[in-house]
């Protein structure tokens, strides 16, 4: 038996601009809003949909899972991304390979890589 990946889901006070957010970084689209609860995010070529749920708390601390995204332009893609409301976290370089780690307008946090030089 294997496991198949369906979806990445946030929880989120308010899930419907954090799912248009999201859904405007990654090319993507909302498809679903489920009476303001529950949106579902699809993505063109990626192997699972996103989904942001309302919660009536938020989440204390850093969250225990993220994204790890790449962009051929770094640089340009940071710049992009805190211009449409993320935040940067931190930068780091490691033998020549480059991330940031952003959040996301709700706190979420992210990591953006650039080409391994």
């Amino acid at each position: 038996m294997t496991l198949t990946l369906g979806m990445i889901t946030f929880d989120s006070l308010d899930p419907g601009p954090l799912a248009r957010w999201w859904a405007e970084q990654l090319g993507g689209s909302v498809t679903q809003e489920n009476d303001g609860w529950f949106y579902v995010v699809e993505v063109p070529g990626a192997s699972a949909n996103f989904a942001f749920q309302k919660v009536p708390d938020p989440t204390a601390g850093k969250n225990r899972i993220h994204l790890d995204l790449s962009s051929e332009d770094l640089d340009a893609e940071v710049s992009r991304l805190i211009e449409a409301g993320a935040s940067e976290h931190h930068r780091e370089n490691m033998d020549g390979f480059r991330w940031v780690t952003l959040t996301d307008p709700d706190g979420n946090q992210f990591c953006l890589s650039g080409a391994h030089s």
